[in-house]
């Protein structure tokens, strides 16, 4: 058969656990028979990340900068029981943090939507995409368990001697406390990506905090975005006959539930990433959803919305069939192989990325899916639940 040629290599990150071998049949069953393949490949699994002390993760960040382009498959990130599971020299950071501080990006994550898969909100029509801010907030945080009476203190030093201090808690007893941070720059990257993007797919914008609450650090984040919309896209936005909003975060989502869906909803880091998750269940399933940071340099990471699914790999290991649904991680595959073949000019590689996606999707639409969804599939199609690398099959009949 011939192969769809490559001229620029796809930084390829395998990951952890099922997802790890997911990464692998897809491979083989669904990308290497119909294209002729070009990776830098680098293996973000948990045991090489340790050998190397994680300087494999920033080798791979450096090589999205060269390329242009990656693909990243799900990684763990160790918490206590990991360290001791893994016996790890210390509990290495997110990947994925790791590699979105490299990159100053946004990461932007939307349902993949299948006819016979009806969302739980039944107004909600069109997907609705989640902007998340990539940096900073509790993702770098500083925090300390307080011992008993004490005073907490936010000070702020400047390289001129100036000194700015607030005071954060007079602790009667034992507590907790935490410092976050943001900076303008990086603030001003994500509402660029935002509303760049939404030129790109022709969509509104709604960006939501809590600047009511939070007047110094949520209010900047609604500034930035406020001055660079009028000073560099309102025109643009007026032409494309799209908008830009801001809501308050609870107002927001009152509004999301009862609208079609079909827009941008650019959040926080955290608020991001706990929205996309409750978007993800609602339209279905978390690995129904594409993820891909952009970053205001043109750069892109295409990946998994979701995590190594432990308990299936552990079932894999014991020779036990599995049914892990591989569904976003072929789409990360796609989104990636697709935007390569835009930026070489290669429409035979970005055809390939879109039969692949149709081959998906229309074998679930035929009735042929992981047992994840089966329970959520309404249709006059019966269902039928196979097992992961069956499904892969599946697939590869269809598109082949």
């Amino acid at each position: 058969m011939h192969k769809i040629k490559m001229t620029t290599p796809l930084v390829e990150m395998q990951g952890d656990e099922m997802t790890r071998v997911l990464w692998d049949w897809i491979k083989e069953l669904l990308i290497e028979p119909f294209v002729a393949l070009k990776t830098d490949y680098y293996d973000l699994g948990l045991v090489n990340r340790e050998q190397t002390s994680d300087k494999v993760t920033h080798e791979a960040a450096d090589a999205i900068k060269r390329y242009g382009v990656g693909v990243k498959c799900a990684t763990i990130t160790p918490n206590a029981q990991r360290v001791e599971e893994y016996k790890l020299s210390q509990m290495w950071l997110s990947p994925n943090g790791t590699i979105r501080a490299a990159l100053d990006g946004t990461v932007f994550r939307a349902p993949i939507l299948v006819k016979g898969i009806t969302p739980y909100i039944p107004t909600w029509k069109k997907p609705i995409t989640i902007a998340r801010h990539a940096y900073g907030d509790v993702y770098k945080n500083a925090e300390l368990k307080v011992d008993g009476a004490a005073k907490a203190e936010l000070t702020v030093t400047y390289p001129d001697g100036r000194v700015d201090k607030k005071t954060i808690a007079d602790f009667a007893g034992a507590g907790i406390v935490q410092g976050i941070h943001n900076t303008d720059s990086s603030i001003s990257s994500f509402a660029r990506s935002c509303f760049n993007y939404a030129l790109d797919t022709r969509q509104d914008v709604w960006f939501a905090t809590k600047d009511t609450i939070s007047k110094t650090y949520d209010h900047r984040f609604k500034d930035i975005f406020r001055e660079i919309f009028e000073a560099e896209y309102a025109e643009r936005f007026k032409e494309y006959g799209i908008n830009y909003e801001y809501t308050l975060i609870d107002d927001s989502v009152a509004r999301l539930i009862r609208s079609e869906g079909g827009f941008i909803w650019a959040l926080k880091n955290y608020d991001g990433d706990v929205m996309s998750d409750m978007v993800a269940t609602a339209y279905g399933s978390l690995a129904m959803m594409t993820s891909v940071l952009v970053s205001p340099d043109g750069n892109y990471e295409y990946e998994a919305a979701h995590g190594t699914v432990t308990r299936h790999y552990y079932k894999h290991l014991r020779g036990e069939e599995t049914s892990t649904n591989p569904v976003a991680t072929i789409f990360a595959w796609t989104g990636a192989l697709r935007k390569r073949g835009e930026l070489d000019m290669l429409p035979d590689l970005v055809d390939f990325a879109a039969r692949l996606e149709e081959a998906t999707t229309g074998v679930i639409e035929a009735g042929v899916m992981t047992k994840d969804l089966v329970g959520l599939f309404r249709s006059d199609v019966t269902p039928e639940g196979v097992n992961s690398r069956d499904f892969i099959k599946a697939i590869a009949e269809r598109l082949g």
